[in-house]
């Protein structure tokens, strides 16, 4: 199996600096080349995010997210089938990654400064924007009339921070995976739910009673994140440099073009562009 040049190039240049800095002080193993020797990646995704990372009907994690994890697998590892899919919630993926349960994860997460704080980022792969869902029926017609409503988050995202913030009176219902979120919506637990653009368009695709407004709360850069350690430094570098080639190929083009149904981009507003904290 042939990988790609340019990727051959940045590994033999990083693990060079690995034997650079391992002269320095003892060195624990890195964590590139821990994969490499185990001949697998470990990754947390989403099992309750369509169309990013879902349980298919054949009971198969699926998605763009898992799509993009196995295009990195073939870059370092030259098999698109040498990963390891463990799952993950908006509320326990920090956990996963600093606890060394994975070697990254990519579920949705935002690039933030707060998050930055405590574990690494790569670059961004996908730029997402916080939207709201409610029921065509709905008497909420734009962003400004949640004032005073129940509005559904995921605990631990940063639509739940952002929202909390934007409304401070209205009643924020928290629940642990985007499908009890939904699924409260449908009972009529709350009047509206927000998160992601891309996790609702997933919910319109199957649920064709409920709508999105076209008005947009924030500009959510996703990306892979690790723990924030020396050791996984050559692993996010590399995987910088596949996301690159991924970019310049076509070969993300094609993954958005698989999972994403974007239609009304064109109609898209934006609330709030301030990065999020």
């Amino acid at each position: 199996m042939q990988f790609p040049r340019k990727i051959l190039i940045i590994f033999t240049s990083l693990l060079f600096i690995i034997g650079i800095t391992g002269c320095a002080k003892k060195q624990e193993k890195d964590l590139f080349l821990e994969i490499k020797e185990r001949g697998k990646i470990i990754a947390g995704v989403r099992y309750d995010a369509r169309p990013f990372g879902f349980i298919d009907e054949d009971e198969k994690v699926k998605g763009f997210d898992i799509d993009l994890c196995r295009e990195i697998a073939y870059r370092i590892l030259g098999d698109r089938d040498a990963i390891e899919f463990r799952q993950v919630t908006s509320s326990n993926r920090i956990f996963a990654i600093t606890s060394g349960s994975v070697d990254f994860v990519a579920a949705t997460m935002s690039i933030t400064r707060k998050r930055q704080q405590i574990i690494n980022f790569s670059n961004p792969y996908y730029i997402a924007g916080q939207a709201v869902m409610v029921p065509k029926n709905s008497a909420v017609n734009t962003i400004n009339d949640l004032a005073g409503k129940k509005i559904i988050v995921s605990l631990g995202s940063t639509s739940e921070k952002n929202i909390r913030k934007m409304f401070p009176t209205a009643e924020i219902l928290g629940f642990r995976t985007y499908t009890d979120a939904f699924s409260a919506l449908r009972t009529g637990r709350g009047d509206a739910l927000t998160t992601d653009d891309t996790i609702i368009y997933g919910f319109l695709s199957e649920n064709p009673d409920y709508k999105m407004l076209r008005e947009r709360l924030t500009r959510e850069p996703y990306g892979f994140g690790f723990k924030k350690d020396v050791k996984t430094l050559v692993l996010r570098d590399t995987i910088n440099m596949a996301l690159k080639e991924l970019a310049q190929d076509g070969t993300i083009a094609k993954l958005e073009q698989k999972w994403l149904n974007q239609t009304d981009s064109n109609n898209i507003e934006i609330k709030a562009t301030e990065d999020n904290v």
